[in-house]
C-alpha cells in the first residue's frame, strides 16, 4: 500500500469516529432514556406486583378472621366491614349474602346479590352465579314468570350453569302447575352431556312424580 493510500485510509477512519462521536453527543441520550425506562418500568412493575400481593394477604387475612367469628351475627357484621374492591368483591358479597341467609333474611341477601347480578362490569360467572341464587333464596322481587325468565338466560348453551338452570326451571314449572312444559324440560335436561348420576336421579324422581315418559322409554310416544 502506498503513503498516500494509507494517508487517505487513516483521514477516513478520524472522519468515521468523529461522525460517530458527534451522533453519540448528539443522539446518545435516547440510549440513556430507554434503559432508565426499562429500569424505571421494571422497579414499577415489581412495586405493584408486590402490593398486590400484599393487598391480596391483607384481604385474605380479614375473611379468615370474618368466618372465625364466634356466631351468625358477628360473622356477618365482620364480612360486611371488610373493604373489598376489584376482584375480591364479588367472593365478599356471595359471602355476605350466606350468612345472611342464615340468618334467615332472604330478602336481605337478594339485595346483596343484586348488584353483581346485574353488572356487566363484573365476571359473566360471578353474575350467573348470583342471578341463579336469586332464584334458590327465593328473591321477594321475582315472580314465578321472572324466575322462569332468568333461568332460561342461565340455560343458554355454553352457560356455566345450564343443567342446574334446566333443573331448577322444570322444578318452578312443575310448582306453578306447568306439567307439560315441566316434563319437556326435565326430559330435554336428562339428554345433556353434562348431566351428573345425582342430577340424573333427581331429574328421573322428578319425571316419576309428574307422570312424564324418560327418554328412550319403550312406551314413550
Amino acid at each position: 500500500m502506498s503513503q498516500t493510500d494509507s494517508f487517505i485510509e487513516e483521514v477516513t477512519d478520524a472522519v468515521r469516529r468523529d461522525r460517530l462521536f458527534a451522533m453519540m453527543r448528539r443522539y446518545g441520550w435516547i440510549g440513556i432514556l430507554a434503559v432508565v425506562l426499562l429500569v424505571g418500568g421494571a422497579a414499577f412493575y415489581e412495586f405493584r406486583k408486590a402490593r398486590a400481593e400484599s393487598a391480596a394477604q391483607a384481604m385474605g387475612d380479614q375473611i379468615l378472621a370474618a368466618i372465625g367469628a364466634p356466631d351468625d351475627a358477628a360473622r356477618l357484621a365482620a364480612l360486611q366491614a371488610i373493604p373489598a374492591g376489584g376482584r375480591t368483591a364479588p367472593v365478599v358479597q356471595m359471602m355476605i349474602s350466606a350468612e345472611q341467609m342464615v340468618t334467615g333474611d332472604a330478602a336481605a341477601a337478594a339485595e346483596t346479590l343484586r348488584p353483581l347480578a346485574e353488572s356487566s362490569a363484573e365476571s359473566e360467572v360471578y353474575g350467573d352465579l348470583a342471578a341463579f341464587k336469586m332464584v334458590l333464596i327465593g328473591d321477594p322481587a321475582m315472580d314465578a314468570a321472572t324466575r322462569v325468565q332468568v333461568l332460561d338466560r342461565l340455560a343458554r348453551p355454553g352457560g356455566p350453569f345450564r343443567v342446574l338452570a334446566m333443573e331448577q326451571k322444570a322444578m318452578e314449572l312443575a310448582a306453578a302447575g306447568q306439567r307439560d312444559e315441566a316434563i319437556a324440560t326435565a326430559q330435554a335436561l336428562l339428554q345433556e352431556p353434562g348431566v351428573t348420576p345425582n342430577l340424573a336421579r333427581r331429574v328421573t324422581q322428578l319425571l316419576v312424580v309428574l307422570g312424564g315418559d324418560l327418554p328412550g322409554d319403550a312406551n314413550a310416544g
